[in-house]
């Protein structure tokens, strides 16, 4: 092989090709040193060997530390989302639901700004929450796929809130019994971090999932004939 072509790339390819060059030349392997990675000295390679070991394991501890901390969290959520299931359950007049959801989801999970609008709902439509809806809205929310989730970029559902967030979140509702939307749950921070357009709406959707179904209780439905 000629000067040139021994590269580093070309020397780790044969070490790598070759696991049983250091059986076969353990002299080399033994007298061999390299660089300190922090400090000015040399060591065996044996000895760099650990330290690369050691520096794996402690990343490889830091990544499990903070899967623990995420499940942690999202146990937390889950629990919250369990209460306030059972809470909305437990109330026996349905049409105190919407102003259950707006409450009892700002308690449960610390929301700065919530606001929650319907329309098509028979037993609402005479309410605070079946006003201030324009046909844009409702174009909006059969539009909105998944939760929208990032900064205020002028949404008209955002006028709702008290105060003007930063960053919010859109929801749209729908009921168990029709794919057509009857709702939207818009959620304000002031924290230009608390939704962002990368985040996660895996949560946001059932709460979304579940605000519907119950919401769907104060839809008129048509009675059955026998």
């Amino acid at each position: 092989m000629s000067p040139d072509a021994l590269t580093p790339q070309a020397v780790a390819g044969f070490l790598s090709q070759n696991p049983q060059f250091f059986e076969d030349h353990a002299e080399v392997f033994a007298t061999l040193s390299v660089p300190h990675p922090h400090q000015g000295r040399a060591i065996s390679l044996g000895e760099r060997q650990i330290m690369t070991l050691r520096n794996r394991i402690k990343e490889h501890e830091h990544r499990l530390m903070q899967l623990l901390q995420n499940a942690g969290g999202n146990e937390r959520i889950s629990q919250s989302l369990m209460h306030w299931c059972a809470r909305m359950l437990a109330e026996p007049d349905a049409s105190q639901i919407p102003g259950h959801i707006i409450r009892s989801l700002g308690d449960q999970f610390d929301l700065d700004a919530v606001a929650l609008r319907v329309w098509g709902l028979d037993m609402l439509q005479d309410s605070e929450f079946a006003q201030d809806v324009s046909p844009e809205i409702r174009q909006y929310a059969t539009d909105l796929n998944q939760p929208y989730c990032g900064p205020l970029k002028g949404q008209e559902a955002a006028t709702w809130l008290a105060t003007e967030p930063v960053s919010l979140a859109i929801l749209p509702l729908r009921t168990l019994h029709d794919p057509a939307p009857i709702g939207l749950l818009v959620l304000g921070s002031a924290d230009t971090q608390r939704y962002t357009s990368d985040m996660a709406t895996d949560f946001l959707a059932q709460i979304a999932a579940l605000a519907g179904a119950a919401l769907g209780r104060l839809a008129q439905r048509t009675p059955q004939v026998a």
